[in-house]
Formats: C-alpha cells, sequence, structure tokens
C-alpha cells in the first residue's frame, strides 16, 4: 500500500509538470543560434530538413563505449545505431584509431554521414596531469588555471577528443559531499572567476570561433544546478535552498561560464527543493535559456533522465524521456531513452516535433562550429599525438602548478608566524574569520 501511494504521488507530480510544459505551452522556446552566423544556420537547416524524426532523436543520443569507465556500465551494444545513423555523440571512446574507426563508420556508411562528437572528462589534465581543482583554487591563479585547462585541451584533441564535461563549477560547502575535489570550494566569486578561467582555457577563448581550431575542447558547465548542495554531503541527495541562497550562492558560477562562452552545459542528477533538476524547466528553460540567453546545448548526466523514475516524478523511462526533453534537456547521455521512446511521444502530441528540431539545430551548430562537417577526422592525427602529449614544456607548467597549490597543513620548519618584516602579504579568507 505505501509502494503504491508513493507510486500514484510520483505520477501526479509528474502530471503537473507536463502540463506545465505541455508542446502548446506559450512558454516553448524559440530556437536561437549559438554563434550568430547565418551561414552556419543555414548550414544547419540544409541538414535538419533532409532528417528524419528517428535520425533527429539519433542525433541527440550518447552512448558510451565503455572504455573508460566513469559511472555505471552501460550495454555497448550500439552498432546497430551506429549502423544506421542513429547516434549523435559517443562518450568514453580512447585512442585515435579507436575513435577514427567509430567516426568513419558514421560518416560513410550512413545515409546523411553526420559526424559524431566524442565526449571525455576531461578534468585536470589528459596525460599530462596537473593538480585536482579544488587544489588549483587555492592558488588563486587564474591564468595557470587557464593554462592547464588549455593544456589538457590540446592533448584530448590530439588524441581525438572534441568535447569535455568539464569544467565542474559547482558551489561545495560541505565537505562530507564526495566530489568537492572536482570544484572550486565555497566561494561564488571565486569560483566564478575560475569557471570563467576554465572555459576559456578549454575553447581557446571566448569568440566562438576558436572552437574552429583543431587544439582546443567544447566544454561544459556542470552540474546544473546545485549539484554541490546536497544534504548531508551525500551524492545525488535532494538540495532544499531558498531562490536568494540558489541565485547568489550556487548560480554564479554556472551564469559566468555562460559569459565565458560555453557551448553546453550538464544536467544534474540532484533534485531542487523537490523537482529533479533533470526534469525543470524553471532550471533548463526559464533561467538558463530565456533569463541568461543561453543558446548551446543541454546534456544529461549519466543517465540521468533514467533516473527521473527512482526521483519518482516519471511511472517508466517513455515518460522521463518527455519531462527531460520538455523541460530544455537536448542530449541524453548513455540511458537510450531519447531514441527508444520519442518518436512515439511526437505521434501522441506529448511532445513537439519543434522541440526535437530545436534540440538537433544546436547540437549540429555545435558540430559546424567544431569543423567536424568540414573534416570529421580533423581531431585524428597519430603524430600530433605524440607530438604534443606529456612535452617537457607542458610538465614544467604542471610542476609550477603543484607549486602553486601547496597548502599549508602542519606547521614544519617554522613556516608561520610570518614576521612583518618579510615583506610578504597573507590574505585570511572564510567564514570564519
Amino acid at each position: 500500500m505505501k509502494k503504491t501511494n508513493i507510486l500514484v504521488i510520483g505520477v501526479v507530480i509528474a502530471m503537473l509538470i507536463t502540463s506545465c510544459q505541455s508542446p502548446s505551452s506559450p512558454g516553448e522556446r524559440k530556437w536561437q543560434s549559438f554563434s550568430g552566423d547565418k551561414r552556419i544556420e543555414q548550414r544547419v537547416d540544409s541538414v535538419l530538413k533532409l532528417m528524419t524524426l528517428e535520425e533527429k532523436l539519433g542525433q541527440m543520443t550518447q552512448f558510451s563505449a565503455n572504455q573508460s569507465i566513469t559511472g555505471p556500465v552501460m550495454p555497448d551494444n550500439f552498432k546497430p545505431y551506429l549502423l544506421k545513423g542513429l547516434i549523435g555523440s559517443i562518450f568514453n571512446a580512447t585512442s585515435v584509431q579507436g575513435i577514427r574507426a567509430f567516426q568513419q563508420i558514421a560518416v560513410d556508411s550512413t545515409r546523411l554521414g553526420i559526424p559524431i562528437l566524442f565526449g571525455q572528462d576531461v578534468i585536470h589534465g589528459y596525460k599530462t596531469i596537473f593538480p585536482i581543482p579544488l587544489a588549483e583554487a587555492c592558488s588563486w591563479d587564474l591564468e595557470m588555471m587557464r593554462r592547464t585547462a588549455e593544456i589538457a585541451a590540446v592533448e584530448a584533441a590530439s588524441d581525438g577528443i572534441n568535447w569535455t564535461f568539464a569544467p565542474m563549477v559547482d558551489i561545495a560547502r560541505d565537505a562530507r559531499w564526495g566530489r568537492v575535489m572536482e570544484g572550486a570550494g565555497e566561494d561564488p566569486y571565486l569560483g566564478s572567476q575560475i569557471a570563467k578561467a576554465r572555459v576559456q582555457g578549454f575553447q581557446g577563448g571566448s569568440d566562438w570561433k576558436s572552437l574552429a581550431e583543431a587544439n582546443t575542447l567544447l566544454a561544459c558547465g556542470k552540474h546544473f544546478a546545485a549539484y554541490g548542495a546536497a544534504e548531508s554531503g551525500r551524492d545525488y541527495n535532494t538540495a532544499e535552498l531558498s531562490e536568494h541562497t540558489l541565485r547568489n550562492v550556487y548560480l554564479p558560477p554556472y551564469q559566468a561560464a555562460l559569459e565565458a562562452g560555453v557551448g553546453t552545459f550538464m544536467a544534474s542528477f540532484n533534485d531542487v527543493n523537490g523537482v529533479p533538476a533533470t526534469g525543470s524547466r524553471w532550471l533548463m528553460t526559464d533561467i538558463l535559456r530565456n533569463e541568461w540567453g543561453f543558446n548551446g546545448f543541454v546534456v544529461s548526466d549519466y543517465t540521468g533522465v533514467n533516473e527521473l523514475v527512482p526521483h519518482g516524478v516519471a511511472a517508466d523511462e517513455k515518460q522521463a524521456a518527455e519531462l527531460a526533453v520538455n523541460a530544455g534537456v537536448d542530449m541524453d547521455m548513455t540511458g537510450a531513452t531519447y531514441i527508444k521512446y520519442l518518436a512515439e511521444s511526437v505521434k501522441e502530441g506529448r511532445v513537439s516535433e519543434r522541440t526535437i528540431d530545436n534540440a538537433v539545430r544546436s547540437i549540429l551548430e555545435m558540430k559546424f562550429l567544431l569543423g567536424l562537417f568540414d573534416d570529421p577526422y580533423r581531431y585524428l592525427n597519430e603524430d600530433r599525438a605524440r607530438a604534443n602529449t606529456m612535452t617537457p614544456e607542458f610538465m614544467e607548467t604542471a610542476r609550477e602548478a603543484v607549486a602553486s597549490s601547496v597548502v599549508l597543513l602542519k606547521n614544519e620548519g617554522n613556516v608561520l608566524p610570518i614576521q612583518k618584516e618579510s615583506g610578504k602579504i597573507l590574505a585570511l579568507v572564510g567564514p570564519l574569520m
């Protein structure tokens, strides 16, 4: 009886969410180009008009190659989708040779030959490893952080990767949370400045034209929103906070990433005040797109769409897919809910094809900006990979980053107290000062 009541409540909540974001809703967003370049918009539309509904849903789908495990191992039997041109992105594929094999099938063996976007968690270095982001934040050296992100982009892009799921810009104020080390700590201002530096490092600057360079990566601000506000520091846990706290503490770094030109955002696993972020139109569309003017695309976290079911707001994966796409999540990471269910949802009128087209346009535009339509193999060069990996310059930068990030934990050698006559300046920062 208790389980039945919970299910009924969850379905009612889902119906309420759905009723607020139906295809006929006046709040449905109008697509806006990320670049504002009319020539690119025309190229996007020229591809879109050739696509079937199934091919569009394929572009909104990311599968994992499982060659680098960063989450639950999902079935890697995606080859039938690949052969039909029904994959927009592949996660966790490694090596120039492996990525080339996937790309060649997509380009040469499918009806439209749309290239694939290859994503990877490039967090604090690729082959050359830098301090964790929390440690780098302790340096307060924004140029150093921009540079380490730039080097990571050079190495990853040389190895076939063109999209990184970084930077993580979540503010964290509970040291018990298991992902504190991926972010910049507790301060919204410092976190915002670091978000800008890392986005510019990965993408080569704030101008979208820098994405055309073969040594840059498309960046992804994550996890939108308030993932670091998890109650009791428990990962995936709910975040209960006032809108004042949300907007003044947790949202500023995401907005800073947007101002720096970030091309994508990742929806967070958690719920915010009872509504899962992946199904929250208020977060994904009202704030991110309509209020802030974001025109890139949003990807779910790893099976984040599927997890709307255990969140209790969707009765099944089909309804989860409807909630997520209507909220404004453009790509489903590894869950395959969009490709499996949304064609039927469109036919039933539960999702409009305009919503699908908006998502696909944003994904295709990024592929054009990255130069993948002009040269799908531009990131795949073994000689460049060898030349751009763990160079003496990169290793020296890593050593400098380590030195800059050192934090005194034990006062050995009488480092403290600092004598006035030393001429050094000491900043005391934190809520307990």
